[in-house]
């Protein structure tokens, strides 16, 4: 019976760890979706680099690039942990990259499905 009860314990400490460790996986949001986010007040961060940053970006947005090291610190530093955040690329792979890590931190975070390329292409406004 104590073999049974140990087990059991077991297997289920193992199966709760195993799920907790299942990463969230959360589908990028729209142009539209990434707008109403932005007009309730969130946070909008650039993950690409500096170069790209020069060519345009969304007006009010925070610079932090994800493929530097010390992305997370830096992003902590740069973001209001309470506020959800908007990040986006140039096309939605480093963002998703980005989104992975600062949810993973505690943020609410929108990943702007294909980057800035899809809001020029929506004929969105861009600074330059």
């Amino acid at each position: 019976m104590k073999i049974t009860i140990l087990t059991t314990t077991i297997l289920l400490s193992v199966h709760s760890i195993s799920q907790a460790a299942d990463p969230v996986v959360v589908a990028p949001v729209k142009i539209e979706a990434a707008e109403k986010q932005l007009a309730a007040g969130a946070q909008i961060l650039d993950v690409r680099t500096k170069e790209e940053w020069n060519e345009g970006h969304l007006k009010g947005a925070k610079l932090v690039t994800v493929t530097e090291e010390g992305f997370l610190d830096k992003a902590k530093a740069a973001l209001e942990s309470k506020k959800p955040v908007v990040v986006y690329c140039r096309s939605g792979r480093r963002s998703a990259l980005a989104a992975e890590q600062l949810r993973a931190a505690g943020f609410t975070v929108y990943d702007m499905q294909g980057g800035i390329t899809a809001w020029i292409a929506a004929g969105k406004p861009i600074d330059k």
